[in-house]
């Protein structure tokens, strides 16, 4: 390619050599309407401001319109020569207006123009991520109020440990994913604030309306310094940690539906428009779409280390490493909000065994810590009665039954305090007695979901 098709052509005497090219371009064109939007506020202040003709400002912004439409009829053929998004609307505009498209780059330099760029798409990509977290967290809201009463077993280590109800367990990734959202939202905060104007790293000799561009581009105010607008990138590293960190909360729930829908735990049947199967195995039917969750929590993670990894080099100001700031965003955006809109989808149309959960609930003596509380309530120490529960529990795995089928005599024999409604205890007065806020007795879990909503109502 000539020169004369760079945006910096004239300092260099011979054409770039095609590897140079091909590595160094960037392939950003999908984001042509926040480039031109950038570029159409920048002309009218520009012209406002006197520092081009009033008229080539019109010119320049009749001229970035007429283009924008072309990007979105399909009219545009993208020509890897071109470099990026950037250059491609500045030829484009040239080709349709002539020289005054020219004077479209005075008082801008590339390096705040891809900085304005990019918090427009991450605070975008904040807002999406944000609104697909509002809809998940509603499901989740709505399962934990259908099956706040339904009990199931809950676990530490793997290990069946104390009944919960199954409202309570799916509103605990409720509460993951509320905080996830509020971290799209603060960062979003954190990313508004206008770089343009900032010029390639000390600012402009123009006299700039920078507040009049923040106005009409949304942000809510401009940048205090121009190194720090136009060479950090902290806003990119955010949304990558809030990303990775939705996923793998996601990717958590994905395990437990994986080893749910498994003849092994039996929890839950999974629907069909939500499942694969084998191409050798009729019979299976497999949790594809929470093993990709699942695998893809890897992707974000890794696009967070890979920003973090080269910021953590870099002198300032703008340095080419930056350009790689767009891989890392649009891969975890193509990640993670598609991820939220197919669990909100798929998660009401979990098939759970019921009577299943019930069952497993009070099984493999999970109702210990609730005996032993029994005895705390009636003034032993809870140390004591933990030891005695525990010899209660071997006793029973000798015998081979549940405490509740153990004769009362065995009870007594190591307390005085036991009385016959020992035996009463149940899986449900378990849950009733977890009556406090947080807790998973059902009426709590009802007033929790509530809470949630109106949370997310208010945020």
């Amino acid at each position: 390619m000539s020169t004369g098709g760079r945006q910096w052509g004239g300092r260099f005497a011979g054409d770039m050599d095609a590897l140079t090219q091909a590595y160094t371009a960037g392939d950003d064109r999908e984001f042509y309407e926040h480039d031109i939007a950038g570029s159409i506020a920048h002309a009218r202040m520009l012209g406002r401001q006197q520092i081009i003709p009033a008229g080539d400002a019109g010119a320049i912004v009749l001229g970035l319109q007429a283009v924008l439409e072309d990007f979105r009829a399909g009219r545009v053929t993208w020509q890897p020569e071109l470099e990026d998004i950037h250059t491609h609307v500045e030829v484009l505009l040239r080709q349709r207006i002539g020289e005054p498209a020219g004077r479209l780059h005075t008082a801008r330099s590339r390096n705040d123009q891809v900085a304005l760029l990019n918090r427009m798409v991450v605070r975008e990509a904040c807002d999406d991520a944000a609104g697909a977290l509002a809809r998940l967290i509603e499901v989740i809201c709505d399962l934990g109020e259908r099956y706040a009463a339904d009990p199931m077993p809950g676990y530490t280590h793997v290990q069946r440990a104390q009944p919960v109800t199954l409202g309570h367990h799916l509103l605990a990734y409720g509460e993951m994913l509320f905080r996830d959202r509020g971290r799209f939202l603060d960062c979003r905060g954190r990313t508004n604030i206008l770089p343009l104007g900032s010029g390639a790293l000390a600012g402009s000799p123009y006299p700039l309306d920078r507040d009049s561009v923040a106005a009409e581009l949304g942000f809510d105010r401009v940048s205090r310094n121009s190194l720090d607008a136009t060479a950090d990138r902290d806003f990119v590293v955010e949304f990558l940690a809030a990303s990775a960190m939705t996923q793998v909360h996601i990717s958590r729930l994905s395990e437990e539906i994986i080893l749910w829908a498994s003849s092994e735990f039996a929890f839950l049947r999974l629907p069909d428009r939500f499942a694969t199967g084998s191409s050798m195995m009729p019979q299976k039917k497999n949790a594809d779409v929470a093993e990709l969750a699942r695998g893809r929590a890897g992707r974000t993670i890794g696009e967070l280390v890979a920003m973090l990894t080269a910021l953590k080099g870099l002198p300032l100001a703008y340095n080419r490493d930056l350009q790689e700031d767009k891989t890392s965003i649009i891969a975890a955006r193509d990640t993670v909000i598609p991820t939220l809109h197919i669990f909100a989808a798929m998660l009401p149309e979990l098939a759970f065994d019921l009577p299943r959960l019930r069952a497993l609930a009070g099984a493999s003596f999970s109702l210990a810590t609730d005996v032993a509380d029994y005895l705390v309530r009636k003034g032993m120490p809870f140390r004591e009665a933990h030891g005695i529960v525990g010899s209660l529990v071997r006793e029973c795995e000798t015998r081979r039954c549940e405490l509740n089928a153990l004769p009362f005599e065995e009870y007594r024999s190591r307390s005085k305090l036991f009385e016959a409604d020992i035996l009463a205890l149940d899986v449900d007065t378990a849950l009733a007695a977890r009556d406090i806020p947080g807790g998973a007795a059902p009426n709590r879990v009802r007033q929790a979901a509530a809470a949630l909503r109106g949370a997310l109502g208010g945020s």
